[in-house]
């Protein structure tokens, strides 16, 4: 199948029962500015893009929500503990974005969709969700290129500090991606920065 642009992928998930089925239960909780996001996007893409004809597992889903008025982890806890019972197959994870910036030892997030801009690669800085009427919406704060090209590359955030590159770099060797979905093709940011160094 080929996907081109952000549409196609939209169509994709429409399409896949069990992922609109992950969607109406989060839904239910009513988060505020909510979304499904990472890798339950982007490895249905590379699914779609290997023609694989099961799904990859996935280690989890990721819901995410911005508020700010309580930033308790425990919350996070008890909304997992709500999903789970609503479909208890789904190794569901809930993170308030209004907090994931302690975590992460960065300057408050604004919104789920500035987190997602945040995520270390442009290929999972990605979310779904349904609206109001059931209409499913993708945010995708560095486009659908990388992810439709296969190419893993860190987002501009990430190519901001030594640290943030190291992050990077040691993901996408623990993640180990390229063994999975053979076609991806794997940036190494600091093998790149250091070759530009040595041509100066």
């Amino acid at each position: 199948m080929i996907l081109e642009e952000e549409k196609d992928i939209v169509e994709v998930i429409k399409k896949d029962s069990w992922m609109m089925d992950v969607l109406k239960t989060a839904k239910i909780l009513d988060l505020p500015d909510w979304w499904i996001c990472a890798g339950f996007v982007r490895s249905k893409v590379w699914d779609v893009l290997h023609n694989f004809n099961a799904r990859t597992p996935l280690p989890d889903i990721d819901v995410i929500y911005f508020d700010s008025s309580n930033i308790n982890e425990l919350e996070e806890k008890n909304l997992e503990r709500k999903l789970r019972s609503l479909m208890p197959n789904i190794p569901w994870s809930v993170k308030n974005q209004a907090r994931m910036h302690v975590l992460n030892n960065m300057s408050p997030y604004t919104s789920s969709i500035d987190g997602i801009s945040k995520f270390p690669e442009t290929a999972t800085a990605l979310g779904v969700k349904l609206d109001e009427k059931d209409n499913l919406l993708l945010a995708a704060p560095w486009g659908v290129k990388d992810v439709i090209n296969l190419k893993v590359k860190p987002t501009p955030y990430y190519l901001e500090t030594d640290t943030r590159i190291s992050i990077y770099e040691n993901r996408v060797i623990k993640k180990g991606w390229n063994s999975i979905w053979r076609k991806i093709e794997v940036f190494e940011i600091g093998k790149i920065l250091q070759n530009k160094e040595n041509s100066h």
